[in-house]
């Protein structure tokens, strides 16, 4: 890979994992209602759960999509199924050590699983193989998913930041109730380039 081609690569790597999307507003939601420190699970799972997503669409999947599309919209339904299951538990969640609070963050391995469900995760693994690894051999994949997978955790932390520092603003149940629901929300409208397709 040419260094002009991997700075692309490494821009596009940077840009897809920072900007807004279900697993960076489900980050947030969890840094401001759990802290940083109960959220690590969460972020870790995220970073190495997409890095083996990206490997077996590489690998493989990708050939799936192509013989049987029907599959791709069967995704579809389930992922918008899942993300509004989980905007709802967002959106109820109670103030964090109450009997109301509803929920835990999520661990290592939901976290990891919930990049198969996740549209924006399945979008970006498809375009980098395609984009960055067009041959699908496997040192092409590995070094695609070892790229992403270095820029995908430093970025996915600003969120679980960000969502910490907001919690110093949500100081009672109200502001907190509110904010849970503008992320659940936001999940939702995040739902939109793939309801639209």
């Amino acid at each position: 890979m040419s260094i002009e081609l991997l700075s692309a690569f490494i821009t596009f790597a940077f840009v897809s994992s920072v900007t807004p999307g279900p697993n960076n507003l489900m980050l947030m939601a969890s840094g401001a209602n759990f802290g940083f420190r109960s959220t690590i699970p969460h972020m870790l799972g995220i970073g190495l759960g997409f890095t083996f997503m990206v490997v077996l669409v590489g690998i493989g999947l990708m050939q799936l999509f192509d013989a049987f599309p029907v599959s791709y919209t069967a995704l579809k339904v389930v992922s918008v199924a899942y993300l509004t299951w989980l905007a709802w538990k967002i959106a109820t969640a109670g103030e964090p050590g109450t009997k109301q609070a509803g929920g835990t963050p999520l661990t290592f391995l939901q976290a990891a699983a919930f990049q198969w469900v996740n549209p924006k995760a399945w979008a970006m693994a498809l375009t980098a193989i395609t984009a960055y690894a067009p041959s699908r051999d496997l040192a092409a994949v590995a070094f695609v998913a070892l790229v992403f997978g270095a820029v995908n955790l430093p970025t996915v932390s600003i969120w679980t930041v960000l969502g910490q520092q907001i919690k110093r603003v949500l100081t009672n149940p109200t502001r907190l109730r509110t904010f849970n629901a503008t992320m659940a929300l936001l999940l939702i409208a995040s739902l939109y380039p793939v309801i639209v397709t």
